[in-house]
């Protein structure tokens, strides 16, 4: 969201551009020590020190054979109800057998008496940055990437423990540390990585210092060196680095089509791609059997897109009913965050924080708009810059309570989150069934003990709440 310059430190200013701020200065210069790869080589000691410190993590055991799941009430993921008597089969990472017959369980199952309690397909963050959501000033700068990656990784577990079995990062080097997880070195969520986010110079993730402009030649930017933007200004670069994060394993490409909150001079109106340039991102990532989603506040920059074929807008909190209306008509997805205060933010000076009070006034607007012209409506929470923020994630999927039934958030961020994750299609990292409860389904699931459908805030304290944490088939918490 709004943050996203946080990621090369550039929200640390005491007023107005934080360019000029000494410690901004100083992580610059330590940071310019690192090139990308040296920075990405310092996951591996971070990530084996998580493990050590943690030595009975579930997700490194091989899980039993069969996991039976009874005295369970089902919420599928797609339904608007929660069915009684349900008892759930999973067996090599996927649910192999949904009964409602009471019927014996397999002699050689291990089985789950779950109360009573509700069970559901584990939550999906469409808009979530896995390296940088809860990576402190501090730890910045103090420009050493294994801390960084330590910090992420401790973030990662806290995010798979609030229940989100599954992320969209939308921006940030984590390829890496997907593999990581994937491989069951450190504990986290599934992740659809786009890698860097690409802009034009100027656009919101133009994170450069003054020290930076002119660029000399073509020498990246520290921003780019970390692996979190891309800065380009012609085609002929665009797709280069579009097919750099192809390369790498992006499931979907970001591109950054105007300015932002926290750039302070990228201002919110501003558009940066050409029609001409977002349709050859577009036509790249179809070569590549995927899609393009922009980073777009203004109805200029929307509709832009849109008249590009971008499959999926982020944000658009300034748009009106007009390009609504477009956006519905052309069956794109709108992936939004429902800000409401600095508290969903943290703390903003400047012209970030005067921009944010934009955004604030945008959301009840676009939720709205949304609800009226039945626009195919992605959440994320778009958290990050502080641990403290972590918890912030379940609250903002709460907040959609305002404008939804229990029931439709809950089916947003799980059926319907995941099916906006499925226009990776060729490039998807999970092949398979994700967000729902059915026979085939990978076994990403949860136990709450009470019906989040009757009270939705029972997602807001996820370590008193969530009894069963299940992901690929492994236990990733259990206090039944």
């Amino acid at each position: 969201m709004l943050r996203l310059g946080s990621k090369y430190g550039h929200l640390v200013h005491s007023s107005g551009c934080g360019c000029l701020n000494p410690d901004l200065q100083r992580v610059s210069r330590r940071l310019e020590a690192f090139s990308r790869r040296s920075f990405l080589s310092g996951f591996g000691a971070a990530a084996i020190a998580g493990v050590l410190t943690k030595p009975s993590f579930a997700q490194t055991a091989a899980p039993p054979s069969k996991i039976l799941f009874r005295e369970v009430r089902l919420f599928d993921g797609k339904s608007g109800t929660v069915k009684d008597g349900a008892q759930i089969l999973v067996e090599g990472g996927r649910i192999s057998g949904i009964d409602m017959t009471n019927a014996p369980p397999p002699e050689d199952a291990t089985v789950i008496k779950c109360r009573n309690g509700v069970l559901m397909p584990g939550l999906i963050d469409a808009h979530w940055h896995a390296i940088f959501a809860a990576v402190p000033v501090n730890i910045l700068l103090s420009g050493d990437p294994g801390i960084i990656f330590a910090a992420s990784t401790a973030e990662a577990d806290r995010t798979l423990s609030r229940g989100f079995t599954t992320i969209r990062d939308l921006g940030g080097p984590s390829f890496s540390f997907k593999q990581a997880i994937d491989t069951g070195l450190i504990p986290g969520p599934r992740i659809y990585p786009s890698g860097a986010m690409i802009t034009t110079s100027g656009g919101h993730a133009d994170l450069r210092l003054p020290s930076e402009i002119p660029r000399d030649g073509g020498k990246l930017s520290k921003g780019e060196l970390l692996g979190g933007a891309a800065i380009v200004d012609d085609i002929g670069d665009l797709k280069m680095r579009i097919r750099e994060q192809l390369l790498q394993g992006a499931s979907q490409i970001k591109l950054v089509g105007g300015g932002g909150v926290s750039s302070p001079r990228s201002p919110l109106d501003i558009v940066t791609f050409s029609e001409e340039e977002l349709r050859a991102g577009v036509e790249v990532a179809q070569d590549w059997s995927t899609y393009v989603t922009v980073h777009a506040y203004t109805s200029r920059a929307i509709r832009r897109a849109l008249a590009a074929g971008v499959q999926s807008i982020e944000h658009a909190h300034l748009m009106d009913e007009d390009t609504a209306a477009m956006i519905a008509e052309k069956g794109t997805w709108l992936s939004t965050q429902p800000f409401l205060t600095a508290e969903d933010t943290g703390p903003l000076t400047g012209p970030s924080a005067d921009r944010a009070q934009e955004l604030f006034s945008g959301t009840p607007r676009i939720y709205a708009f949304a609800r009226k012209h039945g626009i195919k409506t992605a959440w994320g929470s778009d958290v990050l810059f502080s641990p403290a923020l972590g918890p912030r994630q379940s609250m903002m999927l709460t907040h959609l309570a305002n404008w939804y039934k229990n029931a439709e958030v809950l089916q947003m961020a799980t059926s319907g989150n995941a099916e906006l994750l499925a226009l990776s299609n060729l490039r998807n990292p999970y092949p398979g069934k994700l967000g729902v409860i059915e026979e085939g389904a990978f076994a990403d699931l949860l136990i709450v003990d009470g019906n989040p459908l009757d009270d939705i805030r029972l997602i807001e304290d996820p370590n008193k709440n969530f009894v069963v944490i299940m992901k690929d088939g492994r236990l990733h918490k259990s206090t039944l």
